[in-house]
């Protein structure tokens, strides 16, 4: 019997795990993820162990990729807090901000405030990762904005990346800024 058939699928095992590992996307990384599971399946199939064939194909499969997806959506999600009624070049900032999440699989979602006050509340209660609002008015800093950032590694990736010079960004520690408030 001719079993060249099985060696060809069982090496697609680490090939797929390869793959899987060096993903950056994390989209592409869930569909291999399937892929993975489904091959892992289909070998347990074919060397007789049907119920652990249909538990991978199940659980393996399905469902984790399933859970992956709904964790890799919701991860992937800047909340930035900014002051309602904003002007077009702010609308310019927050194209500069989306085009750089872009790149890293993130999508932004804007979160109106009414005051600078409510502003930095949501952002010491962790309801937005960072807050964008216009400066205090002076004739140096016309159509400026503070950007205040409560994670690290979203801080860096704007640094490195934002091509707008309409903004000042600053890594705010949530920490300090309780005590600053108390």
């Amino acid at each position: 019997m001719n079993d060249s058939y099985l060696y060809i699928i069982v090496a697609l095992l680490p090939l797929t795990a390869g793959l899987l590992v060096t993903q950056v996307n994390p989209y592409h990384a869930l569909i291999l993820r399937g892929v993975l599971g489904a091959v892992a399946a289909l070998v347990d199939a074919v060397l007789g162990a049907a119920d652990v064939a249909l538990t991978e194909a199940l659980m393996g499969t399905m469902l984790s990729v399933a859970l992956y997806a709904i964790a890799v959506r919701s991860s992937l999600v800047l909340r930035l807090g900014v002051i309602e009624n904003q002007d077009s070049s702010f609308q310019t900032l927050i194209d500069d901000f989306r085009n750089i999440f872009s790149k890293h699989y993130m999508r932004l979602e804007i979160v109106p405030y009414n005051s600078h006050q409510s502003l930095q509340n949501a952002l010491k209660e962790k309801e937005v990762h960072a807050t964008c609002a216009p400066m205090e008015a002076s004739e140096e800093f016309a159509e400026t904005y503070q950007t205040e950032i409560r994670v690290q590694r979203i801080y860096n990736i704007i640094e490195s990346e934002i091509s707008s010079h309409n903004t000042v960004l600053n890594y705010v520690d949530v920490l300090d800024l309780e005590e600053k408030h108390s």
